[in-house]
């Protein structure tokens, strides 16, 4: 069985097939853009090859995911201090942050700790990280779908149960194949 993910248009939608299954996704509302030419703000989602590089979850309202025996990374609990920096000025842009601790609160960043659903499980892909280019892009996720199906900032977006459920099939050698507009 193939164990990449792969996300690409169909018809007027965006899927994410994994093995046999299709699961519907909403990406960027500008559609999907390369790398090279993707800017933070964009609203598009990079296309390329991408590895998952973490996990983060709301432990009041998602049980710790249960990932293969194999899975090498962590997961991480989101508590209200915690943030992704979207500030292309900041050494700290595209990394995730405790606001608590941060002496200059001037830094754009957005609050992982939301009143709705969409970050209640987030998987961190590995864009514009080695090196880490500002204004290419920061947080680059797939978190849970809004309650309208709406499409993202830029990110990848899944219902909260097919998310869940496709975590406990996640293996440490999968990529995420996010495939150009056509």
């Amino acid at each position: 069985m193939r164990k990449d993910w792969i996300i690409k248009k169909l018809n007027n939608n965006y899927i994410l097939r994994v093995e046999r299954k299709i699961y519907k996704c909403q990406i960027g509302k500008r559609g999907t853009k390369s790398p090279t030419k993707k800017n933070e703000g964009d609203f598009s989602t990079p296309t390329g090859k991408w590895k998952v590089k973490r996990i983060y979850y709301r432990y009041d309202k998602v049980l710790t995911p249960k990932l293969k025996k194999q899975f090498v990374f962590k997961t991480f609990k989101i508590t209200k201090n915690c943030a992704w920096c979207d500030d292309n000025k900041s050494n700290f842009y595209n990394k995730y942050l405790d606001i608590e601790k941060l002496s200059n609160n001037d830094l754009s960043f957005e609050k992982l700790w939301r009143n709705d659903d969409v970050y209640d499980i987030i998987l961190v892909l590995d864009h514009n990280f080695k090196p880490i280019i500002r204004n290419k892009g920061s947080a680059v996720f797939i978190h849970c779908s809004f309650h309208d199906f709406r499409d993202t900032a830029g990110c990848v977006a899944l219902q909260k149960k097919d998310l869940i459920y496709l975590i406990s099939k996640l293996k440490k050698n999968t990529s995420i194949i996010i495939g150009k507009n056509k």
